[in-house]
């Protein structure tokens, strides 16, 4: 009898336990909402190498080059795109330049000037690298899709 009351308050618990976290799960999710940002990139030196493309979060990270996320796509055409999938709502900048001869770097000239593509969120920086604050943007909440364009220069 002892027994048979055990092992009844404990299924009764486990189905209790179960129901209340999918509950939570299910509160949690509709708040979690992710978006996916494509990123048009236009000005693409057709055929030349890669396009690479830095996702950053934060001025500190943006500052010091470390993209949260990254890709790149082979530069066949003038106009190429890369989509970045579930992302959290929040601020957000990106660097972008097309590695013409493959050598993983953005080259420059004599001077300091990039003899590559180049370019960031918000078309800044096209004579000086931009501050955080200037290329910047927002996912807002509970949106599914965010799209933003950039011209490499």
């Amino acid at each position: 009898m002892f027994i048979k009351k055990i092992l009844t308050f404990s299924v009764s618990s486990l189905a209790l336990a179960a129901i209340s976290s999918l509950s939570l799960i299910a509160v949690m999710s509709q708040q979690a909402v992710a978006a996916d940002l494509t990123v048009n990139i236009s000005e693409v030196n057709q055929g030349k190498g890669h396009v690479m493309v830095g996702l950053y979060s934060g001025s500190k990270a943006f500052n010091q080059g470390k993209a949260m996320l990254g890709s790149s796509v082979k530069a066949t055409n003038e106009q190429e795109e890369v989509v970045f999938k579930d992302l959290p709502a929040g601020e957000y900048a990106i660097k972008i330049y097309q590695d013409e001869n493959s050598n993983d770097k953005l080259d420059f000239n004599f001077i300091g000037i990039p003899k590559e593509g180049y370019g960031f969120s918000n078309n800044v920086g096209r004579f000086s690298r931009p501050e955080y604050q200037e290329a910047k943007f927002t996912i807002e909440e509970k949106i599914e899709k965010a799209e933003i364009n950039i011209e490499l220069f």
